[in-house]
C-alpha cells in the first residue's frame, strides 16, 4: 500500500515538501532575526503547508490530466470511455495505459484480418469473374455470329442456339449456387427439421440422378440392401442437396464403368454416418485440406470439361456446419474417394412434427 501510495502521488509529495521546506526555512530565519522563534508554532506551519500544498497540486494535477487524457478518448472515439475513471486515470496512469495497449492489440489483429479478407476478396472477385466471362462469352458468341448471318441455315441456328442454351443454363447454375452460398454464410437461410427415412432419400436421389451416371456407366448402389428404415433429424430438401453435389462430384471424377457406392451406418446412440465412396480418380493428399473451398478446383481442365460452378463442396460444408454435425473425407489417389457426414438419428418416423430453427454459422 505505501508502495502504491508513493508511485500514485510521487509528484504531489515532492513538490509540496520542497515548498514546504522552503517556505518553513524563510519563516524559520523571519522569527529567528526577530527573536521571537517558536518551535511549536514552526512545526505546526510545516504541517499545515504541508497539508495545503499537497492537496491543491494533487487536485490541479489530476484536473490537468484528466481533462487531456479525457480529451483523448473523446478524440480517438474507439477507445472505451466508460473505462475511463478520474482517480484510475490520474493516480498511477494504468488504466489509460492498459486501454491504449488493448486498443493497439485489437486493431493490429483488427488490420491482419482485413488484409486477409481484403486478399480472400480479390480472390473470389476473380473467381466469380472467371466463371461468369466462360459461358457469357460463349452465349455472346454464338448470337453474334447467328446475327451476321448465321442464322439463315436451319441445321447452323439449331446447333448453335442449344450451344447458347448450355452456356446460359450453366450461368443460371452458377448464380443460383452463388446465391445459395452467400445465405448460407450470411445466416439468410432456415432450416427446416423434420424426421425422414434416410434409406428413401438416397434412393430417390439415385433415380434423379440415374441418366447422367448412365453416361460414364457408373453404378449407383447401396453396400447392402436396407429393408428397415433409417430415420434421421434433419432438413430434407439441404441434405438431399448435399447428398446430390456428393454424388456428381463423384460421377464427375468416376472412371468408366465405375462405381459410386453409398453406406449408412450406425455411430453412436443419436448419431448415423453417410459415406459416399467411389472407385474414380481420387485425390491427392496436397488438395483434401482445400477441397472446400469456393472455386477450389484439383484439376481445372477436367472440371473445366465436366462444369460445374466449383461451388458444390462448399455448399455441402456449409449444410453440415448449418446442422452442427461433421464431414470427413478421405482418398487414395488413382484409388478413390469417400466423403461422409454424420446427421442425428432418430429412433423412429413421426406422422408429424417440423420444425423451423435460423441458420447458425
Amino acid at each position: 500500500m505505501a508502495a502504491k501510495f508513493k508511485k500514485s502521488y510521487r509528484f504531489a509529495v515532492f513538490s509540496s515538501s520542497m515548498i514546504t521546506v522552503a517556505l518553513t526555512l524563510f519563516v524559520s530565519v523571519f522569527f529567528y532575526l526577530k527573536n521571537t522563534f517558536d518551535w511549536f508554532f514552526v512545526l505546526l506551519f510545516f504541517v499545515v503547508c504541508f497539508t495545503l500544498s499537497f492537496v491543491l497540486i494533487q487536485v490541479r494535477v489530476e484536473r490537468f490530466i484528466y481533462k487531456r487524457v479525457k480529451k483523448i478518448y473523446d478524440d480517438v472515439s474507439l477507445l472505451d470511455v466508460t473505462t475511463l475513471r478520474r482517480g484510475q486515470v490520474t493516480t498511477d496512469m494504468n488504466t489509460l495505459t492498459k486501454e491504449v495497449e488493448r486498443f493497439a492489440a485489437s486493431k493490429k489483429l483488427e488490420i491482419e484480418s482485413l488484409k486477409i479478407r481484403e486478399e480472400y476478396r480479390k480472390e473470389f472477385m476473380g473467381n466469380v469473374a472467371h466463371e461468369l466471362k466462360t459461358p457469357l462469352f460463349t452465349t455472346q458468341g454464338y448470337i453474334l455470329t447467328l446475327l451476321d448471318g448465321a442464322m439463315k441455315d436451319k441445321s447452323v441456328r439449331k446447333k448453335y442456339l442449344k450451344r447458347a442454351a448450355a452456356a446460359v443454363e450453366r450461368l443460371v447454375y452458377l448464380v443460383s449456387d452463388l446465391d445459395m452460398i452467400s445465405k448460407l454464410e450470411v445466416g439468410d437461410l432456415n432450416l427446416r427439421y423434420e424426421y425422414f427415412d434416410m434409406v428413401v432419400l438416397v434412393k430417390d436421389t439415385f433415380e434423379l440422378l440415374e441418366m447422367k451416371a448412365s453416361k460414364k456407366n457408373i453404378t449407383l448402389t447401396t453396400d447392402m440392401d436396407y429393408t428397415e428404415p433409417i430415420s434421421v433429424n434433419a432438413d430434407r430438401e439441404r441434405i438431399q442437396q448435399l447428398l446430390t453435389n456428393l454424388i456428381v462430384n463423384s460421377i464427375k471424377y468416376g472412371k468408366q464403368d465405375g462405381t459410386t457406392e453409398i453406406s449408412i451406418e450406425n455411430l453412436i446412440q443419436n448419431k448415423v454416418i453417410v459415406r459416399v465412396t467411389d472407385n474414380g480418380e481420387g485425390i491427392a493428399k496436397e488438395h483434401i485440406p482445400r477441397l472446400f473451398e469456393r472455386f477450389y478446383r484439383v484439376d481445372k481442365s477436367g472440371s473445366r470439361r465436366e462444369g460445374g460452378s466449383g461451388l458444390g463442396l462448399s455448399i455441402v460444408k456449409h449444410i453440415i456446419e448449418a446442422h452442427d454435425e461433421k464431414i470427413y473425407v478421405e482418398s487414395d489417389f488413382g484409388v478413390g474417394s469417400e466423403f461422409s457426414f454424420t446427421l442425428e438419428k432418430a429412433e423412429e418416423l413421426p406422422k408429424t412434427g417440423t420444425v423451423e430453427t435460423p441458420l447458425v454459422e
